[in-house]
């Protein structure tokens, strides 16, 4: 008897072995089937990624270190000590870049975690129990929904202070909002399935059904959504940043870039690369977004079943 369950359990670990190759093997076929575009999001958000968690080492200069000459000229060719210059008070704007990413991308995919563990949770909660909580649920993310979040959220950092924490908890608060409607429509579909049933019926509990019945069978379009939450996100504490209740100085941030070097726009007809000093951060905001959201227009193409013909 005991030869006979070993024989099994070293059966179906070599089963799962094998299982495990196959979805390697899946998952490389699919990157290689990639689109250029999915490509180019996945190289721009990894060399992101690279300089956010490698900043300090990339930085040449701290980023609230001072100089004395504020305004300095972009110095590109080697002969300078800043590559592109200083800003209002001397800070070297290629470190407050770098560091920048540190910051800004932190902080938007924490928001964008804590959004999905509120809005998921709740939305898999009221999917599965379809009562006076459900109805509830609903009608308060109605009610939050019914106001615009930007201006919810300057209201809120106004009376509780534009601190990392609150920054991070009221944004993730009004965009689980989001994630709560996308979320219980899809398991409202998988609820009613025969397989959920029967484990409800065994006795299992809320956790167990949502952890593993439930969740798996949403994951696409909850992934999908997290990519895109992230690029709402990124965008929204950019410009609560722009507008000065965002990421306080002198922590780098770019929408904080944005707003202390645009005045450098007017002389354009004097000084070409001055006036693209508040560029610079600008478009590293612009690239992310378009980055991710080419990741995520070939995942949901991927997981949609959908194919092309050439």
């Amino acid at each position: 008897m005991s030869e006979t369950v070993k024989s099994y359990s070293a059966a179906d670990e070599v089963g799962a072995i094998r299982m495990r190759r196959t979805r390697w093997q899946r998952m490389m076929i699919d990157l290689k089937k990639a689109p250029i575009s999915a490509w180019f999001g996945m190289i721009v958000i990894a060399i992101y990624a690279f300089t956010a968690l490698f900043a300090p080492l990339l930085a040449p200069y701290g980023e609230a270190q001072v100089f004395p000459t504020p305004f300095a000229p972009w110095s590109m060719t080697g002969g300078g000590e800043h590559v592109f210059g200083t800003d209002q008070i001397g800070r070297d704007v290629f470190s407050r870049l770098i560091y920048g990413a540190r910051n800004t991308i932190g902080i938007a995919l924490a928001t964008t975690l804590l959004s999905f563990i509120i809005g998921g949770g709740l939305g898999l909660v009221a999917a599965i129990n379809r009562s006076w909580l459900d109805q509830l649920l609903s009608r308060f993310v109605d009610v939050l929904m019914a106001i615009p979040s930007l201006i919810f959220a300057l209201m809120l950092l106004s009376i509780f202070g534009s601190t990392v924490g609150s920054l991070i908890m009221i944004i993730a608060v009004l965009d689980s909002t989001r994630v709560f409607r996308l979320t219980r429509s899809v398991a409202v579909n998988v609820v009613v399935m025969d397989y959920v049933e029967a484990a409800r019926l065994r006795g299992e509990g809320l956790g167990w059904v949502m952890r593993r019945e439930i969740l798996p069978n949403i994951m696409p379009p909850l992934v999908a959504e997290f990519g895109l939450r992230f690029s709402f996100v990124f965008l929204t504490i950019a410009a609560l940043s722009f507008l000065g209740l965002g990421i306080q100085p002198p922590t780098a941030d770019w929408g904080s870039m944005v707003r202390d070097n645009a005045s450098l726009i007017q002389f354009a007809q004097y000084d070409l690369t001055a006036a693209m000093t508040p560029l610079l951060p600008a478009g590293a905001i612009a690239l992310l977004t378009v980055a991710v959201n080419f990741v995520v227009d070939w995942f949901l193409h991927k997981t949609s079943g959908l194919r092309d013909d050439h």
